[in-house]
């Protein structure tokens, strides 16, 4: 009989793009997106009888939509393990306020502490290595302070990403600077699972040399780069627009993690 290397059996994952996966596109999984949550997953379930997993992160969501459109149907599933981030697309807003965002975290995590089940809470990641996102790196601390007393109130363990040093390469971001790679899932996977104490075979992964670059070719980079994905971002902002709209979970039933075929 095999020994189950940790305690949980449904696990459902919660937030937006960055738990939905992107930047880490796989066509041959659910929605098209991999990310860490699903290299979790398959961990998790390897050696354990009767494992489920959902995800119903959408990307572009805000913390209130979040909560009002994640809570209730992760809690339907009966989860025994949550991972949830959010507020990341409100922090990053113009005016807003951290200390507001994370007393509607906090309300989220009390609904989701209800029946026991074990959530896991991230901090926002230290992107002061972002020319784009340098600004906030302020409000992203205050935010993860918050955070952390949270963790501490109910009993939470936090999947600390301002810590994860790692990423703070830009070489683990996919080509639109606002997510994560393969090689960032596949990190953070890493560190989410020492976060629940669970041996895993991932290994360290270095990323390639990244390619020397003069100041023009920096700039051209950076001026292509604003009109494919910055403009088209403040232009869905402008007209309260989202990337997420009728965009449906990935995975919103708990059911065993299957790898995809090739």
């Amino acid at each position: 009989m095999t020994k189950q290397q940790h305690p949980w059996s449904r696990y459902v994952a919660l937030g937006d793009s960055f738990t939905e996966g992107i930047g880490d596109p796989e066509q041959e999984s659910p929605g098209g997106y991999r990310g860490w949550a699903d290299r979790v997953a398959e961990i998790l379930s390897d050696g354990t009888e009767d494992f489920a997993y959902a995800n119903l992160a959408v990307r572009g969501k805000l913390i209130g939509q979040i909560a009002d459109e994640q809570i209730e149907p992760a809690l339907a599933l009966r989860p025994d393990l949550i991972t949830i981030s959010a507020g990341g697309n409100d922090v990053i807003r113009p005016g807003a306020d951290p200390d507001l965002i994370a007393a509607r975290c906090e309300a989220a995590i009390s609904q989701l502490r209800r029946d026991g089940a074990t959530v896991v809470l991230f901090t926002g990641a230290d992107l002061g290595f972002s020319p784009v996102f340098r600004s906030i790196r302020g409000k992203v601390a205050i935010y993860n302070e918050n955070l952390r007393a949270i963790a501490t109130k109910y009993d939470c363990l936090v999947a600390d990403m301002w810590q994860l040093t790692e990423i703070r390469d830009p070489r683990m971001w996919a080509p639109d600077r606002l997510h994560l790679n393969a090689l960032g899932h596949h990190t953070v996977a890493r560190m989410v699972l020492d976060t629940l104490n669970v041996k895993n075979s991932l290994a360290p992964s270095e990323p390639e040399p990244m390619l020397g670059t003069n100041w023009r070719q920096a700039r051209t980079e950076d001026l292509a780069w604003a009109r494919e994905y910055l403009v088209p971002w403040v232009l869905r902002r402008l007209r309260h627009q989202s990337s997420g709209d009728h965009v449906t979970p990935k995975r919103p039933d708990a059911g065993p993690f299957t790898l995809p075929t090739v």
